[in-house]
């Protein structure tokens, strides 16, 4: 294994496989466009850093960059939903302890500024859906336009696709050697190699989707649109097309019928919601449910990593589309 000092115009070599562009000005830069405060609150010599993340697969990026530099907190538990989510006193407590908070961005984690009222004016916070490397990546929709109306309804659920997810692991080192510059070699080599393990979660969801007879598929709410995209899948329709949003008897008549002449075998449905309106779907159309989980949880056997969690989700799509 090679590395080489983060120099302006140079590349950071960390293995023969993979290579990680940070250059001294470009982090600068992509920082200065992605974090919500300028500020660090640097910890003292030898504490861990504290970092907060807002949902499960961003605090596993930062599980993976950071290592045992930082302690880690999740703000959204195993089965707790961003769309319903309140913060607790706890949580408002591990905010303001932080020195970086992690936030999806989007409109997803729409009720962030609530967390961020307790928080030092010090703290260090990351976008991650308006670093540069996002921009013409994101995609439209409208089930998060009442919450952040700035994003213009886009669908905040890029992580699903694990090249984007590459981008957010990238902001997410930056971030990091900003707050701690000492380790910066720590930090790129970490992330440089996790990168290099998602481009082979990549390749290994191409093969298994490569392989599907089938294409089209049913689920519960468009989770999985920037997936879908990736793989060369199609979301044939949504149960609601925005959180809370009970599909009508029209809806529902007009998904049995796709269900029906699609030949669909499964209706998904995800466990941070009730499966009402997919086991009523489903049958009346013949189907049965099957369960995707796009947060996942450190708790949560078989969906306790970010990489576990998209092979857990892969395998469930198999079951209906193979």
């Amino acid at each position: 294994m090679t590395s080489g000092a983060v120099e302006d115009g140079k590349w950071l070599e960390v293995d023969k496989r993979t290579t990680v562009l940070a250059r001294t000005l470009l982090v600068v830069v992509l920082l200065l466009a992605l974090l919500g405060a300028v500020g660090c609150k640097p910890s003292a010599s030898g504490d861990k850093l504290k970092v907060v993340a807002t949902i499960f697969p961003l605090a596993d990026f930062v599980r993976n960059v950071a290592g045992d530099k930082a302690e880690v907190a999740t703000l959204l538990q195993p089965g707790d939903s961003p769309h319903t989510y309140e913060p607790s006193p706890n949580d408002m407590k591990s905010v303001a302890e932080a020195n970086l908070l992690v936030i999806n961005g989007a409109g997803l984690d729409f009720w962030v500024e609530k967390v961020k009222s307790a928080a030092s004016p010090d703290l260090m916070v990351v976008d991650t859906s308006i670093i540069p490397a996002m921009e013409g990546a994101l995609l439209s929709g409208d089930e998060h336009e009442s919450e952040d109306t700035a994003h213009g309804g886009v669908n905040p659920h890029f992580w699903l696709d694990p090249v984007l997810a590459q981008k957010q692991v990238e902001a997410i080192a930056a971030a990091l050697v900003m707050v701690d510059p000492e380790n910066k070699g720590f930090y790129l080599e970490n992330a440089a190699k996790y990168i290099g393990e998602l481009k082979s979660l990549d390749r290994e969801i191409r093969e298994e989707t490569d392989r599907f007879s089938t294409r089209e598929f049913i689920t519960f709410h468009p989770a999985w649109t920037y997936f879908a995209k990736r793989y060369g899948l199609v979301e044939a329709a949504v149960i609601e097309e925005a959180p809370g949003k009970e599909p009508t008897i029209d809806e529902q008549r007009r998904i049995i019928d796709l269900v029906r002449e699609l030949k669909v075998k499964a209706i998904f449905a995800e466990p941070q919601f009730s499966t009402k309106a997919a086991d009523a779907i489903a049958a009346d159309s013949g189907a049965e449910v099957l369960l995707l989980d796009p947060i996942g949880g450190a708790d949560l056997p078989g969906k306790d990593s970010y990489i576990a969690l998209m092979r857990y989700n892969v395998g469930q799509m198999g079951e209906a589309m193979q």
